[in-house]
């Protein structure tokens, strides 16, 4: 009996040391190969994604984590790092992307690839979208190797190419080529973040499932004639009437189980009004007149609710004195998870009501859709309890309105979970943004996620006995 509690007292010692980080010796080096990762210039198109997979692979190497680079183009790699565990849980995953957006350097303040520290903050493409992420991967590994951490499940690192504008080369050839090499029981990947305001931490979002890219055209006929006599038959004039109606068009609201935790929780955090107005989507006597106020005031949130549908492109006629025999519209539909999509273009016709006017599909989701990964994993507990920690706030899982590579790994089974850096609400609006052309984060919004990230491994991964 005496030396089983000595077994277990010293793997519990071992555990709380694992657990504990000189995170102030630990942050210069994180800095260095996040400012490293940002200096290599891996905009997409073209990626050249293999001369930051170069970089990883040596530093990984140097300290002896096996590695393998996989590519479906030699100049945009993808590499995949594991370090092992006892088996007795199903690896996790964790995915950074290494390409970025392209840029306009005449517009950049800061050279776009000089990773540059200002004022507290670090400047360049790809600091916020996605190689923070890619990063603290690195450490992380680099950690526990260091540590000789008892694992009880995988863990497993890739740094992947394209995600940008491409996921040929990057997601798919994974998913297609290197399943063995990555398949995990969850991944944790972008697109949540810790929302600031005024300098406060308030909510993490962690995304937990996504809408699927759809398109359509809108195609509308009639005479052609002579500008000086207008014609009610005008196909610009039938098209201009079908896509005012799809744009007002309210489709039907459905919840699933993100969305409804999403606004549920983001109720308890904020103010009596808006709060009330988020608890009436729940109402029926309520509904519709809570999702006009979201439609007018937050597009994104209203967006959550339903399929969307967004007139992007409207083109038609080719001489000012000419009326032009047919017209079109494109639109950008962004589908619920499960939506059945002939149906709601059937759907779109009768809202349409105009026999002069073709609604026809276009399908542009090269993403598999796959159900919402789960709110009750021993994971996403994990998270919750690593966000509590590390910035004291609340967890709201989140329904992506754009679209991410995790898509492929849901459709595969794999839960999969996007968290992120703190970020400034007041950024976007200042030009700080992703994508933007003075893309920063805060330099210890970067430090704090390393810390996030390890709590999370050291809860659901290292072995505790």
């Amino acid at each position: 009996m005496r030396g089983t509690v000595s077994l277990f007292l010293i793997g519990f010692c071992a555990f709380a040391q694992a657990q504990t980080i000189d995170w102030p010796k630990i942050n210069p080096e994180l800095l260095g190969y996040y400012q490293a990762l940002v200096r290599i210039d891996t905009t997409d198109p073209p990626g050249n994604e293999t001369k930051a997979v170069e970089y990883i692979k040596q530093a990984l190497e140097a300290e002896g984590i096996p590695v393998i680079v996989t590519a479906q183009d030699p100049a945009r790699a993808n590499l995949i790092a594991r370090l092992k565990g006892n088996g007795s849980k199903r690896p996790i995953l964790l995915v950074g992307h290494t390409d970025t957006v392209k840029v306009d350097p005449s517009k950049w303040t800061f050279p776009p690839f000089s990773a540059a520290r200002d004022g507290g903050y670090i400047y360049g493409r790809g600091t916020l979208d996605n190689k923070w992420q890619v990063a603290a991967g690195m450490m992380t590994m680099l950690l526990l190797k260091r540590g000789n951490v008892a694992l009880d499940r995988d863990v497993i690192f890739a740094a992947e190419a394209g995600e940008e504008a491409s996921t040929g080369p990057g997601i798919e050839h994974l998913v297609a080529h290197n399943w063995n090499d990555i398949d995990a029981e969850a991944c944790l990947a972008e697109s949540g973040s810790v929302v600031r305001t005024n300098g406060r931490d308030r909510y993490a979002l962690v995304q937990t499932g996504e809408k699927l890219p759809n398109g359509a055209r809108l195609v509308a006929h009639g005479p052609s004639g002579h500008g000086s006599r207008p014609m009610r038959t005008s196909a610009i004039l039938h098209l201009s009437e079908a896509v005012e109606k799809v744009a007002l068009w309210d489709p039907p609201m459905r919840f699933n189980d993100t969305t409804r935790a999403y606004f549920e929780k983001l109720a308890t955090i904020s103010t009596r009004e808006e709060a009330d107005r988020y608890n009436d989507l729940f109402d029926p006597a309520k509904s519709a007149a809570s999702r006009e106020y979201l439609a007018e005031h937050e597009p994104g949130r209203y967006s959550m609710l339903h399929t969307s549908i967004s007139p992007d492109i409207i083109s038609g006629g080719f001489q000012i004195n000419v009326v032009p025999s047919q017209a079109e519209a494109t639109l950008d539909i962004r589908a619920l998870p499960d939506e059945n999509m002939p149906a709601f273009y059937d759907a779109m016709r009768k809202v349409i009501n105009d026999p002069s006017v073709e609604v026809i599909p276009e399908a542009k989701n090269a993403r598999p859709g796959a159900a919402p990964s789960r709110i009750d994993s021993e994971i996403y507990h994990a998270i919750e309890a690593a966000h509590r920690k590390i910035y004291q706030v609340p967890t709201i899982p989140t329904m992506s309105t754009g679209a991410t590579d995790m898509a492929f790994l849901r459709a595969k089974g794999m839960q999969c979970y996007g968290v992120g850096i703190a970020v400034d609400d007041e950024d976007a609006v200042k030009g700080f943004a992703a994508h933007s052309d003075q893309e920063r984060i805060r330099e210890d919004s970067l430090y704090k996620f390393m810390q996030f990230q390890w709590d999370v491994l050291t809860n659901v991964a290292m072995s505790k006995k």
